[in-house]
């Protein structure tokens, strides 16, 4: 390994983030390798699903419906520090809706996505050492072996080799409090097992048993303080003691499929972006699962990430693209790190934390509360700042119908799009990574049915028809705008009409212009 083929990246970690990073990196055909430590897939199931900015990037890549065959929708608004509410009415995107699908499954299929698109995975290969030069990176492995290449991503996890290597410091607040969560059989009837847990769901709400079929059940409890061997699984035994404490009863708990534990530990890396290594979920950011945000926050930065070190590889990049990775990501993880400590405290059993579970409770009965929290939650309310302009500018765009189709449908290749409904714009010079879709037909005015809130705040981009729909082509509204440049990553760059306009925007986000 240490001759020979040389990739132009390098992605240590094959978990969800690493897999979809390397399958970006792939569109644009560059050679990319994953190093995963682990021989095999995992079998902890810690991510129970996708959330609706995750919904949307799978639909951009085609690869929707291979999860919808495998998930099943879900539609509970709120899902902030054990309150759920009903969806809430306008939510900004044509996807009004999760997808349940274990962690194993996403993996596998994203694994699958991977290996389709030529990236080259290696199990069982760990990472031990970085090391970094003006012209590459160095990975050195636990087997003694070297592999170099142009670039290197950290997607590693919370104890992340890469980050540490390359000294990057990763502040916040350690664990207080320590949760159990497996999978294994109980032998109590269901009844029993419903009544304790609504019992006990009454003041703890860190406590919960879900029904998986045969007889098994994901199981929920919170641990006797917090483990100073964190890398040590608890035990059976650990669980039985655990849920007779919690609950009077044990359920007969037997034959478990994997344990594991997780605290509310919550630290972000200092910087996403050292010289040629780069880090992106779960070596970028830890915080408490509250609200099933941390698989989507991975694969969120991974899809951020890779157009723009394709860009870096192939030569194409304007100044400042790459380190716009951490200019954007670095608040999206801030914030969600943030409204995952304000839910722990919400999760809380004492007194204070009751009467605010109970006032914020109250507060999401407001459709505006229950969506802007609902929003922020499943990642669809992010906005980049690119500076003055339209309402719709930094935002990603939500799916539209157009002539040819829907927008996300020409989205599947990973390059830029501009949809122009003038016709009379033009991406030439520019055209080995935008595309242009003209789309001149008569779709009338949508006028403001699309907002995401506010009729202003995204009404232009069309409306999303009946808002229980499960997102395919019948439910997308229109494009009403005159133009718009979309990023490879779905974020809106310009909006306008104007030939001379769409030069500067263009030239900041897709380099300078060829021949």
């Amino acid at each position: 390994m240490s001759g020979g083929f040389m990739p132009e990246v390098i992605v240590v970690g094959g978990g969800p983030t690493g897999l979809m990073l390397a399958a970006e990196l792939r569109l644009h055909d560059v050679h990319v390798v994953v190093l995963e430590r682990r021989s095999e897939p995992t079998r902890q199931s810690r991510g129970q699903g996708l959330h609706v900015r995750s919904v949307e990037i799978m639909d951009q890549r085609g690869l929707l419906d291979r999860f919808r065959a495998v998930g099943e929708e879900f539609q509970v608004g709120g899902l902030f520090g054990g309150i759920t509410k009903p969806w809430p009415d306008l939510l900004d995107t044509a996807h009004p809706y999760g997808l349940a699908v274990p962690q194993p499954v996403t993996e596998r299929l994203l694994n699958e996505y991977a290996i389709e698109a030529g990236v080259e995975i290696r199990r069982g290969h760990e990472v031990v050492g970085v090391g970094q030069d003006e012209n590459g990176v160095t990975a050195d492995l636990a087997d003694g072996t070297r592999l170099r290449a142009r670039y290197l991503v950290g997607c590693d996890g919370a104890r992340s080799t890469a980050r540490k290597q390359v000294g990057v410091g990763f502040p916040g607040e350690p664990a207080r409090v320590e949760t159990l969560l497996g999978e294994m059989g109980l032998t109590a009837d269901q009844e029993e097992i419903d009544a304790v847990v609504a019992e006990v769901g009454r003041t703890q709400l860190r406590f919960g048993v879900a029904p998986l079929g045969d007889g098994m059940y994901r199981v929920v409890v919170p641990a006797e303080g917090v483990s100073e061997e964190r890398t040590a699984e608890p035990t059976l035994a650990d669980f039985q003691e655990r849920l007779r404490a919690v609950g009077g009863t044990d359920f007969g708990a037997h034959s478990p499929r994997w344990l594991s534990r997780f605290g509310d530990a919550t630290r972000q890396a200092e910087r996403y972006r050292v010289g040629r290594v780069l880090l992106a979920g779960d070596a970028a950011h830890i915080h408490p699962p509250t609200g099933g945000q941390g698989l989507n926050l991975g694969v969120q930065d991974a899809f951020n990430l890779g157009w723009k070190l394709a860009a870096a590889v192939q030569g194409w990049a304007p100044d400042g693209l790459l380190d716009s990775y951490h200019d954007e990501r670095y608040p999206v993880g801030a914030r969600v790190l943030d409204n995952t400590r304000a839910q722990m405290t919400l999760l809380g059993a004492e007194p204070g934390a009751v009467a605010l579970r109970g006032l914020f409770r109250e507060l999401m009965d407001f459709e505006e509360v229950n969506r802007y929290v609902t929003g922020m939650v499943t990642a669809v309310d992010v906005r980049y700042d690119f500076g003055d302009g339209h309402d719709l500018l930094g935002r990603r765009l939500r799916d539209a119908r157009l002539g040819r189709g829907r927008l996300y449908e020409l989205m599947h290749g990973g390059r830029g799009l501009l949809i122009d409904r003038t016709g009379r714009l033009s991406v030439k010079g520019w055209d080995d990574r935008v595309d242009h879709v003209v789309d001149t037909r008569d779709t009338g005015d949508t006028g403001d049915t699309g907002g995401a809130g506010d009729a202003g705040d995204a009404g232009d981009a069309g409306d999303a028809g009946d808002a229980g729909g499960a997102g395919d082509a019948g439910d997308v509204g229109e494009l009403s705008v005159p133009a718009v440049l979309l990023r490879p990553d779905g974020h809106v760059a310009w909006v306008g009409a104007d030939q001379k306009d769409l030069v500067g925007p263009l030239s900041r986000w897709f380099g300078a212009a060829a021949g």
